[in-house]
């Protein structure tokens, strides 16, 4: 879906990207990660042409952005950043119709999308509609300047430390939030973080940078167990790698089978850490696992679950 190929950026003898080469498949969420500094907002910019290119080539549906003029390229592509740069004088109706407008869709059309896309974020039309940004709260402004981003159906969403702003727990309620709304839509996203965690939740890929290079380019799990070097390693972390990878797998897909009489039981939705951490919290060594009708569908025990966070 995006190609860059050794994609470069210089300011005079300064380089800031240098020579990246990365594939970002479609419909997945790429996550670029580094230290402030390290490259990884200028190299996602260079995909709207926001900032331009010294050197390189950078395809997005199989087309050179440099062919594509900068107006069109940049209506097909959404662009959420930190803050959410909502108009402050426009309604979260208008700002989210915005591109929408400009591209010249109809009034029906657009009042359908609006309308979607509110129900969509859990924003009530009728309560939400004609509000301003300065009326609403800072989750619900990330909301509307998401919704603003996929108005005109991008394929590509480019989000700039979109969560940055935002409290631990409004923060992690809007990571869920952009997962099930890139589900359902399939857009390909690629999303520039300095957070770990924050990476490891939402990445299909992680890309990490430092000093204008890309160091490496892998699943979270992968990154994770098999670091390119001692620099990967440190920014993932040391301490808790364990528990990270436990994160990563589903309980329902790591089961044992059904066993009767177990008083103590866990929802198939946890990951292997929030079972863990809720198994030591009941003192229980073994619990059910449940579907979301609360039938038995399996078994996990503490023990079973301290081997799956073992490295392989």
């Amino acid at each position: 879906m995006i190609e860059l190929r050794d994609v470069t950026k210089q300011y005079g003898d300064a380089t800031v990207v240098d020579g990246v080469d990365m594939t970002v498949t479609r419909g997945s969420i790429t996550v670029v990660v580094g230290t402030s500094g390290s490259g990884k907002s200028t190299l996602m910019r260079m995909i709207n042409r926001l900032v331009p290119m010294t050197r390189g080539q950078i395809l997005v549906g199989g087309r050179d952005v440099t062919t594509v003029p900068v107006t069109e390229l940049r209506r097909r592509i959404g662009y959420a950043i930190q803050g959410h740069g909502l108009f402050p004088h426009r309604t979260v109706a208008e700002n989210i119709a915005t591109v929408p407008q400009l591209i010249g869709w109809d009034r029906p059309r657009i009042a359908r999308r609006v309308e979607e896309l509110l129900s969509l974020f859990r924003l009530d039309a009728a309560s939400f509609a004609n509000k301003y940004p300065h009326q609403l709260s800072g989750g619900q402004q990330q909301r509307v300047g998401v919704a603003r981003a996929l108005a005109a159906e991008p394929e590509v969403l480019l989000m700039d430390e979109p969560f940055g702003a935002l409290d631990p727990v409004i923060r992690g309620k809007a990571q869920d939030d952009l997962l099930a709304i890139q589900k359902q839509f399939g857009t390909t996203i690629i999303l520039v973080t300095h957070d770990m965690d924050e990476a490891f939740h939402l990445g299909d890929l992680i890309a990490v940078m430092s000093e204008g290079r890309l160091l490496q380019c892998a699943t979270p799990e992968k990154i994770l167990t098999e670091p390119a070097d001692a620099f990967v390693e440190e920014l993932t972390g040391t301490s808790d790698k364990a528990l990270k990878l436990m994160a990563m797998l589903s309980i329902k897909t790591h089961m044992g089978p059904i066993k009767p009489d177990l008083s103590f039981a866990l929802p198939e939705t946890l990951n292997l850490r929030d079972a863990l951490s809720q198994m030591i919290w009941q003192g229980v060594d073994e619990a059910a696992v449940r579907d979301d009708r609360d039938r038995p569908i399996g078994s996990v025990s503490m023990q079973r679950l301290l081997q799956l966070g073992k490295r392989a």
